[in-house]
């Protein structure tokens, strides 16, 4: 049966608009919509078209006591569809799907769920505080956050990443739950400190998983795998204090060579190049005249040695910093900025011109009809602007916050 079409229509849900979280600190907060927040996906649970198939008015509600992460989940629903109605095709079963993603022991009675709300004031975080900061939203006061580090070791943190890790999925495309057996992993754990009726209390802001991979003979290359700051969180400067904490925590390593990502987002990518930048600005190498002198060796171990970036984000900082002590409105100065990128950009082209010519002479004429699918001249030219507009746009981004930051 087809139950994307006719009456079934009516019992096809969007996941992401069915489902909602919260991160509970007291009852009130059960009641209040400002409290709420939406996931960015939901393919990763509920299938690559992102529905449920079932029900009418669906809400799926993921609640989570702000601290310790108790977790309840409930499906409310105005109407079920009739297997009898649909061929015997069944509603989705919501609630086996999820229990399949949570931690073992989730509650679904609400009353319970509220009864653990008395047990926040005694969470404390897990591992060692590396970092203590304050910021919030303009206009509003700041907040306190800290900064844990924990490690495989701790087998209670070790069932608290269990609960936490489930906010990857909805946030993180292409995730999954790690290995915790394996000891290479580290853990960023940031929390918002406040009080309550006098009371210490914490709040789970966000969080970033790292990987020590082995680097020969007697070294490592850790690798920032996950790093998410929840929506009740964002857009407070959360996220660069999480990253700037990760590079101290290993600048200072002689064993580290340098620190990489996993696979970073769009966002990531934004928010790594302002970090990146922010630091590499105070390298002696990285001074307007030494910028305009083009990339060098010097520039790329300067940043290796004192702040464990490797050569290829080190060159995308210096295009950004290039551009940012561009004179756009000097053609001339403006002209030679282009002209760097585009010769680095144009590097790929060159080999697979250099590898026509080579097939040029040791093929046949039949044989060279199998390669008219490299690109022409024309083609590559076309390609190459489009690539440095699109680079501009995302270095003009990070080039305005950095402006933001300083004013």
């Amino acid at each position: 049966m087809d139950i994307a079409g006719g009456e079934a229509q009516a019992f096809l849900v969007n996941s992401n608009d069915a489902l909602e979280f919260k991160l509970v600190r007291h009852p009130e907060d059960l009641k209040d919509e400002e409290t709420t927040f939406k996931p960015d996906m939901s393919h990763q649970v509920f299938g690559d078209n992102e529905t449920i198939f079932g029900y009418r008015d669906l809400h799926v509600k993921l609640y989570y006591t702000a601290g310790r992460l108790t977790t309840y989940m409930n499906v409310d629903y105005k109407e079920k569809a009739d297997p009898d109605k649909f061929e015997g095709v069944e509603a989705d079963d919501i609630p086996r799907i999820l229990a399949e993603k949570l931690q073992p022991g989730f509650l679904s009675n609400l009353d319970t769920f509220v009864a653990s709300l008395s047990k926040e004031s005694k969470f404390t975080p897990y591992g060692e505080l590396i970092n203590s900061f304050k910021t919030g939203r303009d206009g509003n006061e700041p907040c306190t956050y800290e900064i844990y580090l924990c490690d495989t070791s701790n087998s209670e943190f070790i069932k608290y990443h269990e609960r936490l890790q489930t906010f990857i999925l909805w946030y993180i495309d292409g995730s999954s739950y790690i290995d915790t057996d394996d000891s290479n992993w580290k853990f960023f754990v940031c929390y918002e400190k406040y009080k309550l009726d006098g009371k210490t209390m914490y709040a789970i802001a966000g969080y970033a998983t790292v990987y020590q991979y082995y680097a020969y003979p007697k070294n490592i290359r850790p690798r920032i795998s996950q790093f998410l700051v929840l929506p009740p969180f964002q857009r407070q400067g959360i996220g660069a204090n999480l990253l700037r904490t990760i590079y101290n925590n290993f600048k200072g390593q002689d064993k580290v060579l340098d620190i990489t990502v996993e696979d970073p987002s769009q966002d990531f990518q934004y928010l790594r190049d302002y970090v990146d930048c922010e630091n590499m600005m105070k390298l002696a190498s990285y001074q307007t005249k030494q910028l305009k002198d083009g990339f060098s060796e010097e520039m790329a171990q300067e940043a290796r040695s004192k702040l464990k970036i490797n050569k290829r984000q080190a060159r995308r900082v210096y295009e950004i910093l290039r551009l940012k002590a561009t004179n756009r409105k000097d053609k001339e100065d403006y002209r030679q900025y282009r002209l760097n990128i585009k010769r680095r950009l144009n590097t790929p082209f060159q080999r697979e011109k250099k590898t026509i010519l080579k097939l040029k002479c040791a093929l046949d004429e039949d044989e060279l009809k199998a390669t008219e699918h490299l690109k022409s001249q024309e083609q590559r030219l076309e390609n190459l602007d489009r690539q440095y507009r699109e680079l501009e746009q995302d270095y003009q981004h990070v080039i305005e916050r950095l402006a933001s930051s300083l004013s």
